[in-house]
This record gives structure tokens, C-alpha cells and sequence, in this order.
């Protein structure tokens, strides 16, 4: 069904899981800072010890073992390695941290995939503008060439920035998200701009530092729903469906695997709401100056959790926002189950459609499914039957998708390999392999169906059976 060397993974970020919050000399986080404000999580929660992963790592090794993966996907803390930022003070506790994790999972066979960016800016560059700030790319690359130079001898799969389209939209948009600004309109599109090149930057880097030696590759994982028009026969829809897959998907897919530049259709859309409010273009452009933007991706991350259909319309009236920009209304099918959270609409064959969608725009890559999954809500489902046939229907699809489609897919991620703090959901919502009971002070780890499920497809294909 799969390739030998297919790539069969969980993944998980440091804020969600690690805790130790201040332990061993680590610095604050904009998440750190956002939950304790108040009012901002559910119930008041925050990852101050989370699921004591700092402390429990060997507990952590123990689940990727039982469900047989070949790879792992982790964040580092930039926080926890450099308190404040930059390269003058290195936390070496944290360094003694990852260095065990990375090592423990090569003696165990398992492969990480290391992020250098889940959301937790260091609070102290947040201090000093954030992503918002020009000079924080600089300052990412920095980090970026520490990680490298520290861990790169050991790591072959590397991730620049996650989702970049979460960070700049809900945390500086929304204001749902860390640091929890409310700039419609205008913050967004120079926090993904400053995203990029931060990513840009560091690919480089790698390219010409460490690449040869190292021998690894690097990208930046894009989350994208799969969009398809409310009705397939209408203009308007189908004209309001590829101008919304270029406000996400687009928006950080097309500067690095096609043009070097941001979709046009995005920037016509964003130019012309500006010129009806009388102010200038509120994309910003790529300076020639800087490093290229174009190419640097090794392969292509994608997080896949939904789809919607879309209709023209959907703006928020006068104001300037994204809504307006981007002038598309999402609709859920309601064939579509959902699954915990309102967002999550179960769309296996979504998935399929947008890996072949990303065969056809950009350029063929390599690509890995870096998250995946099925939330749950309410009363605790260890016996969790409709995720267990959620992971054989979805993998299913990459199957389709691998074999009819010919899209070269390398690797499936699920999110997430334990129950964590899911951000502004704190712990009601569960995404777990393994459910995570945060009553117990030791975070008593227990295997859901579904990941004994999934460990079953892991080793069926591993063993090379159809």
C-alpha cells in the first residue's frame, strides 16, 4: 500500500506538552504571557505543566515506541533555549533537554522531525515588536543557525515556522491567539510577511552552512482546508474559491514554490479594498535586497484537517479586514460529520482532492501530511471508534492519492501523539493517540483505540502487506 520508506509519524509542539514553564532558567513565551492575562483559555487553563513532558519525556518515548512510529515530529522551545531571544545567553538545561529527546529517539530507531517555531515567540522579543517587527526574522535566523549548528548532525527533517496563516490571522486579527492583537486588516499581512522571510532566512542559511555536512531538508508547514464552490456551476463561487485558497494556502505556498511573490489575485483583492478606503497597498512586497524567497522549501508540510465549500460574499462591511479582502462566505456540507470542535468537519476524500490540488499548482513536491486528526469533546471515549475510523479512512485517501493521483507523499503525521493544552481550547479538547489524564500528577498516559488502531496500519505497512 505504502512505500518501505514511507515516513509514519505523530506530532506534538513544546507549549502544548512540555510544561516546566520556568523550570531550569527557561524564559517566557507570548503563550505564557497570553494564558496567565485571564479570560483568554478555556476555564482558565494554561501550559504552565501541561503533560510534564520536560519532566515525563521517558513516558513520552514509551507511547512512540508501543505504536511502532518511524518518525516523530517535536517543537523546541525557543524560549527554553534562548531566555531571551538571541544567541548572547544560551540556556544549556535546554540544550541537555533536546539533545536526550533527539538521542533517545535515533537509539529507538525513530526519526524526529524538529520545528523551530510552534507559536511560543520568547515574550522578551515580543517586548521589542514581535513578528510585526522587521528584525525578528533576523533574530529567527539566528536561532535557526544555533539549532542547526546544535542539533543538525543528528536531524534530517527540519521546519522552519508552523502555520504561519494561524499566527499572523488569529493572533494578530482575531486577537484568539497569542499575543492576542486586534489590528484588522493590516497586522496579519506583515506578521506573514515578516514570517517569510524569517523562513527564507533560515533555509539559506541551512543551504550554505550546513546543508552539505548535515545533509538534511528543510521547509515550513502550511495549513490549508480543502475548498471547493457552494455551487459548482456558479462564477462567482468558483471565482470566490480560488480567490480564498490564495488567501490561505497561497498566501505562504505561492512566494515558495511558484513565483517569489504572493498570489496576484491576493494582492489585487487587498489593493483594490485599500484604494475604496483611500489608504495604500497593505501587502508588503519582497525587497530584491533580501535572500529570494522562491525555492526555499526541500518538500512541502501540510496540516490538513478540514474542508468548506465557499460562496461569494462574506466581507464585514465598510471596515478594512481580511473578511473584506478576501470576500468569500465558508459553508459546512451537512453531510459532513463533526467531529468535537464546530470547526471540524470529517472530510477524509478533502484531503485527496488537496494533495492532488498541490501535485498540479506547485510543482510536483515531495510532500508530508504534518498534522492530521480528530478532536474530542466532552465525557472522555478511551474506546474512541469514530477517530479509529477517521485514521482508515484518511489514510486510505493518502493511499489514493499516492497510488492513482501519482502525488509524491513521503510521510503522514496524526496529530497529536498525546491529549495537550489545545491553545485557546486549554485541555477540553482532546487530539490524543494517547489520552493524557491531567487530574493525575503523573499525567498517566493511556493508549486510545485509535491508537491502537493506527499503530496496527503502521505495522501492517511496515512489514509491507496491502
Amino acid at each position: 500500500m505504502f512505500p518501505r520508506d514511507f515516513a509514519w509519524g505523530a506530532g506534538t509542539a513544546a507549549y502544548q506538552i512540555e510544561g516546566g514553564w520556568r523550570a531550569d532558567g527557561k524564559g517566557a513565551s507570548i503563550w505564557d504571557t497570553f494564558a496567565h492575562e485571564g479570560g483568554r483559555v478555556f476555564g482558565e487553563q494554561n501550559g504552565d505543566e501541561a503533560c510534564r513532558s520536560y519532566e515525563l519525556w521517558n513516558e513520552d518515548l514509551k507511547c512512540i515506541q508501543t505504536l511502532g512510529l518511524t518518525h516523530y515530529r517535536l517543537s523546541l522551545s525557543w524560549a527554553r533555549l534562548l531566555p531571551d531571544g538571541n544567541t548572547r545567553h544560551v540556556n544549556q538545561k535546554g540544550v541537555e533537554y533536546y539533545n536526550k529527546v533527539i538521542d533517545d529517539l535515533l537509539a529507538c530507531n525513530v526519526s524526529p522531525m524538529v520545528t523551530l517555531y510552534h507559536f511560543d515567540l520568547p515574550q522578551a522579543l515580543q517586548d521589542q515588536g514581535g513578528w510585526k517587527s522587521a528584525g525578528t526574522a533576523t533574530l529567527f535566523d539566528s536561532y535557526a543557525k544555533f539549532c542547526f549548528h546544535t542539533f543538525g548532525g543528528r536531524v534530517k527533517l527540519w521546519i522552519t515556522i508552523n502555520e504561519p496563516y494561524v499566527c499572523a490571522k488569529l493572533g494578530h486579527e482575531d486577537g484568539t491567539h497569542a499575543p492576542g492583537l486586534k489590528e484588522p486588516g493590516t497586522a496579519a499581512y506583515l506578521v506573514g510577511h515578516n514570517m517569510l522571510r524569517a523562513h527564507a532566512m533560515a533555509w539559506h542559511s541551512y543551504d550554505s552552512l550546513y546543508r552539505a555536512q548535515q545533509k538534511g531538508a528543510v521547509s515550513l508547514a502550511i495549513n490549508s482546508d480543502w475548498l471547493e464552490p457552494l455551487n459548482a456551476g456558479c462564477a462567482e463561487d468558483i471565482a470566490a474559491t480560488e480567490r480564498l485558497l490564495a488567501f490561505t494556502l497561497g498566501w505562504f505556498a505561492w512566494p515558495v514554490f511558484v513565483t517569489g511573490d504572493y498570489p496576484e489575485v491576493m494582492r489585487s483583492a487587498i489593493d483594490a479594498q485599500s484604494e475604496k478606503s483611500g489608504c495604500s497597498s497593505r501587502l508588503p512586497s519582497f525587497s530584491k535586497d533580501e535572500p529570494a524567497i522562491l525555492g526555499t522549501a526541500d518538500f512541502f508540510a501540510l496540516n490538513y484537517y478540514t474542508s468548506r465549500k465557499v460562496k461569494q460574499g462574506g466581507g464585514c462591511g465598510e471596515k478594512l479586514c481580511m473578511k473584506s479582502d478576501r470576500d468569500a462566505g465558508e459553508v459546512l456540507d451537512p453531510s459532513w460529520p463533526i467531529c468535537g470542535v464546530s470547526w471540524l468537519a470529517v472530510v477524509p476524500q478533502g484531503l485527496r482532492k488537496l494533495l492532488k490540488y498541490i501535485k498540479n499548482n506547485f510543482n510536483n513536491p515531495a510532500v508530508y501530511v504534518t498534522e492530521n486528526g480528530f478532536s474530542q469533546v466532552g465525557p472522555l471515549q478511551t474506546e474512541d471508534v469514530q477517530r479509529a475510523e477517521f485514521y482508515k479512512d484518511t489514510i486510505a485517501e493518502v493511499a489514493k492519492a499516492l497510488q492513482e493521483d501519482e502525488v509524491n507523499v513521503r510521510g503522514y503525521f496524526a496529530w497529536s501523539l498525546l491529549d495537550n493544552f489545545e491553545w485557546a481550547d486549554g485541555f477540553s479538547v482532546r487530539f490524543g493517540l494517547y489520552h493524557v489524564d491531567f487530574a493525575d500528577g503523573k499525567r498517566k498516559r493511556t493508549l486510545y483505540r485509535s491508537g491502537r488502531e493506527y499503530a496496527k496500519i503502521i505495522s501492517k505497512n511496515r512489514c509491507g502487506q496491502s
